[in-house]
Order: C-alpha cells, then structure tokens, then sequence
C-alpha cells in the first residue's frame, strides 16, 4: 500500500532480489510522480492493450487487434518516448518481407499513431498527467506500390468461378450482379428482408443500416442472374 493506493502489478521474475530492486523502481516512480511531477514511463504494450480494451465496440476491433499483435514483438516493450518512426522501421520491414504492400502497412503505422495521439492528449493518469508529453511525428509510406484496379473480362470471371465450390461460386455470382458486400450483407442476407414487388413480378431486399458500413438502409435489386441465385435458395 503506497498512501492508500495498492500496488499490484508482476515483477515479470522468478527470483526475490529481482522483485524487490523492481519495487525500489516502482516507488521511486511514485515518489518522483508526486513529488516532482515526473512522468511515470509506460510501455507500448500497455497502450495497446488500454486502446484494445476502450473500443470493445469498434467495427475494425479484430483487425486492429490482429494489427497490433504484428507491432507487439517489435515495439511493445518500448517505452512511448521511444516509439516514433525510427523505431518502427524493423516493424516496416518485416512486413515488406512478408510481401506485405506499403497500404496494409500503413494500417498499422495509423494505429501506432492515433495511441500516442491519445497517449498524449486524452489519457490520464492517476496523477494527472497524460501518459505521454507529446506525440511524435509518423510519416505514412508512398502507396505507389499499390496494383491499380481493373476490370476482369468475362473469360476471367468464369475462370475464376469455376475455381470455387459451388456455395462460394453462387455468392460471388450474386455479389457482381448486385454489389453487395460478401462480409455482411451477403453472408447476413435474410428473407425478412424481402419485399415483393408485384408489379414487375420480382422482389428487392432491403438491408437493415445496422448491416451496412455508412449506417442506411440498403435497397438490392435483383437481376435475371441475382434473381435465379435466390431462387435456388427459396425452401
């Protein structure tokens, strides 16, 4: 107990002199935070997993997750003063080894940079200091890397589908001819969601927001080629 407050936290050792030069460190800290107003030094690792863990609703939560899983050998043992674009070159690296493109990468040097953002303007510590003075500068790499889209001709296109089993195959049949997204909106698609249009002899679906990125409802109109991939499905 220091003034009140538990202490509780590992040593990360097996070996007692080890502990106790730790907690020398520890109430140093302390004693150097209040009574001097000295920053207290925290890992990146504990940012991460603070930013984790305050964006439980976050969409992109996995995958941001995944993200920092990949920084975590490389830089999250470094104290947030020393993570800054110096230190996230190997991390740059590692992924270009892995044939990763500069976009994805980016990814990462973007969630690496919207932590210390937080670290140093909106995280608090018990002694009211941010956890960090001020954020560095991360540049993001050129994406001239990147292979321009293009459009596949039909010989592609039934290359490709004849690669698929045949429940891949229908989905990817009904996503050129409506747009839809693969994730949620075909792998989500419910019958409720049809509306029968009688006039034209067919049927839309309308897509709650709730399942759609920008948060409208999406209306699907079926083609001849649509049409026959939801007919297969009906019963």
């Amino acid at each position: 107990m220091i003034d009140g407050e538990r202490l509780q936290e590992s040593c990360k050792t097996g070996d007692l002199a080890e502990a106790e030069r730790f907690l020398v460190h520890k109430l140093e800290e302390i004693r150097q935070a209040k009574i001097y107003g000295v920053r207290p030094k925290r890992m990146f690792r504990q940012a991460a997993i603070k930013f984790l863990a305050e964006n439980q609703q976050k969409r992109t939560l996995a995958k941001d997750a995944r993200t920092l899983s990949f920084l975590d050998p490389l830089i999250g043992d470094l104290y947030l003063e020393g993570v800054h674009s110096g230190s996230l070159q190997p991390f740059i690296e590692a992924r270009r080894q892995q044939g990763v493109k500069n976009r994805t990468i980016n990814t990462g040097l973007q969630i690496v940079r919207h932590i210390l953002n937080l670290a140093a303007s909106e995280w608090m510590d018990e002694y009211g200091m941010t956890w960090l003075l001020s954020a560095p500068k991360i540049k993001l790499l050129d994406i001239n890397d990147q292979r321009l889209p293009f459009p596949i001709s039909w010989e592609e296109q039934d290359r490709l589908f004849a690669e698929l089993p045949e429940h891949l195959r229908q989905m990817a049949l009904f996503a050129v001819n409506t747009g839809c997204r693969a994730d949620r909106e075909i792998c989500q698609l419910r019958w409720e969601w049809e509306v029968e249009i009688p006039e034209l002899n067919t049927s839309v679906f309308i897509i709650p927001g709730r399942w759609i990125k920008n948060k409208d409802d999406r209306l699907v109109i079926l083609n001849d080629q649509a049409r026959a991939v939801i007919e297969e499905r009906r019963g």
